[in-house]
């Protein structure tokens, strides 16, 4: 991988892995700011500690999916690596948003429990402090908690979905063997009729 997809994939990943655990540590140590109006009735800090997943769900104990969260950031690592080649700038940006965010994230889990006293290992919780409280008719527009690496992580996948067909490289590993084995079929099918 030349050193432009090297920085497109690593420069996203550290700033965000930066701004996230910064503006996290930063909400803990301030607990005035726990609890702020910052545009009222638009955005507030609510600090919350999650134990389960994105969008506050969990359906199983904090080690499994802080585990799962594990895996499947090396698995999406693996992946790009595997791909590279063929990968384009703009998605290994998009990676390496994404990549920042769930690392941010799996800090977290790693060491909260420890930080806060009351767990160990992979027993953390992630801090989330964002929440846009806009109402309407009294149902709330978007009534969950998040932080800086969950935003990290829907701005990259927004963007693979608007600007998909420039974004997302077309030769993927699955697409790539696809190919091959449909120019492999053609040559065979040529030689039938050329033989």
């Amino acid at each position: 991988m030349d050193r432009r997809k090297t920085a497109a994939l690593a420069a996203p990943a550290f700033i965000v892995i930066f701004l996230d655990q910064f503006s996290k540590h930063w909400i803990r140590l301030n607990p005035q700011w726990h609890y702020a109006d910052l545009i009222p009735g638009w955005l507030t800090f609510n600090y919350t500690q999650n134990p389960g997943m994105a969008l506050g769900m969990r359906w199983a104990s904090t080690e499994v999916i802080s585990g799962i969260a594990i895996l499947a950031t090396i698995a999406i690592l693996s992946y790009v690596l595997y791909n590279r080649e063929d990968a384009t700038v703009g998605y290994l940006f998009c990676m390496g948003l994404i990549l920042g965010g769930a690392v941010g994230n799996i800090i977290d889990r790693l060491i909260m429990g420890y930080v806060e006293s009351y767990g160990g290992l992979l027993e953390g919780h992630v801090i989330d402090f964002i929440h846009f409280n806009l109402t309407v008719s009294g149902y709330p527009v978007f009534p969950y908690i998040f932080n800086v690496a969950d935003v990290a992580i829907s701005t990259a996948i927004i963007a693979m979905l608007v600007f998909h067909k420039w974004i997302v490289p077309q030769n993927l590993s699955g697409v790539k063997q696809q190919e091959q084995s449909n120019k492999e079929s053609t040559v065979d099918i040529k030689r039938s009729v050329d033989g």
